[in-house]
């Protein structure tokens, strides 16, 4: 029974290993079973794509053929690049010297050119200054050195009449802008002196409106500054009155003073109260610078009136300077004027004026009868002025 027991015990004590060994060999014939499935499987699998590995290695050549072509292109395409970026850039470096060529040649060009400039300027600058230098001493030329005279007393002891600036000319037929050109220098030269004298110088002047010339008359006598008139050549009608009632006059020994009545009617179409109307106007005109040049003389306006017509069968009574000095026409013969306010040349262009003329803007216009001979177009005039003007030939009209 022991031995029983041992071996039971040794059985059971073995049956572990041996279970373990039929495991094993279990274990292995399963491995062995499932490495032959698997190889089958394999097998199988591989016979069965056989065909798209085939594809896939097709697929893979002409994958790398094209890669190789694309490759090679890409090659030839750098190759052609680098060869004409290489051109372009020996192309480009050379446009750039030939620029920097040119550049150089242009800025020594432009050099030249400046300098060349820069001469010809310094010249033309040397021309210029001495063409200036010239000019000024041709305008210097025609400036005179004498310094314009203010006197008190213009007449020299030797019969010598000075004119200084303060001079006004009254020239061609006194109208309304006549009056008021000379009405406005007197007022200007009495707020610049109203000490020296100032001239009104007459070359020739025929007359003209009454009512210009009794303004001319009332500015001298409202004038502080003494007025004096000077007649070089001829006053007649209003310029004569105005010569005669002034407070110094002096003329040349040839020139002439007319006195005459009033005369001038340019309506021939007047009736005959109207006529009369037109005489009692003339009239009182007359009173008004008539009357106070026979009072002058010292004789009455009828008296005046009549040696008018004893002197000349149309009135018009005309003396020269010494005789009219002493008829009180005039109150100086004077010898020799002396124009010091004349001190640029006359011929000198763009000159000042001198007041030698009066300006022609009095209205009176030139133009031709229907014969075609040359008259003078008087402005319309006030309807209650009167013309006062020596116009024995017809050539001053009326429209």
């Amino acid at each position: 029974m022991y031995r029983s027991i041992l071996q039971l015990t040794l059985v059971l004590s073995l049956a572990p290993s041996l279970l373990a060994e039929d495991e094993k060999v279990n274990a292995s014939d399963e491995r062995q079973r499932l490495e032959l499935e698997n190889s089958l499987i394999d097998e199988r699998t591989r016979f069965e794509t056989a065909g798209m590995r085939a594809e896939i290695e097709r697929l893979k050549a002409e994958k790398e053929l094209l890669t190789a072509r694309l490759n090679l292109a890409s090659a030839k395409r750098r190759s052609t690049d680098l060869k004409n970026h290489a051109t372009l850039e020996l192309e480009k470096q050379r446009l750039e010297r030939e620029a920097a060529i040119s550049k150089a040649r242009a800025d020594k060009l432009e050099g030249r050119l400046k300098a060349a400039q820069a001469q010809s300027s310094l010249r033309i600058s040397r021309l210029q200054n001495e063409i200036q230098r010239l000019e000024m001493e041709k305008k210097r030329h025609n400036y005179a050195d004498a310094e314009t005279q203010y006197l008190l007393n213009p007449l020299r002891p030797d019969g010598t009449l000075v004119i200084s600036d303060r001079r006004i000319a009254l020239n061609e037929t006194i109208t309304t802008s006549t009056a008021d050109y000379i009405t406005d220098r007197i007022h200007y030269y009495n707020n610049a002196s109203r000490e020296y004298p100032i001239f009104i110088v007459i070359d020739e002047c025929p007359g003209g409106s009454v009512m210009a010339g009794c303004r001319i008359q009332q500015a001298m006598k409202a004038s502080d500054a003494p007025v004096h008139v000077v007649v070089k050549s001829f006053a007649a009608s209003m310029a004569a009155a105005i010569t005669t009632l002034a407070e110094e006059s002096y003329a040349y020994p040839d020139a002439m003073i007319l006195h005459h009545q009033i005369s001038w009617d340019h309506r021939t179409e007047r009736n005959l109260t109207e006529q009369k109307d037109f005489l009692k106007n003339c009239n009182r005109w007359w009173n008004r610078f008539g009357t106070p040049i026979a009072e002058h003389m010292g004789i009455t306006s009828e008296e005046f009136i009549r040696r008018m017509y004893a002197h000349s069968s149309s009135g018009d009574w005309r003396e020269f300077a010494p005789e009219a000095k002493q008829l009180k026409w005039i109150k100086h013969v004077v010898n020799a004027i002396e124009e010091s306010s004349f001190v640029k040349h006359p011929d000198a262009r763009d000159s000042p004026r001198t007041d030698s003329s009066t300006p022609s803007a009095n209205g009176v216009q030139q133009g031709v009868d229907a014969t075609g001979k040359p008259i003078m177009i008087l402005p319309r005039i006030n309807p209650l002025d009167v013309y006062f003007l020596y116009n024995p030939d017809g050539y001053y009209r009326q429209r």
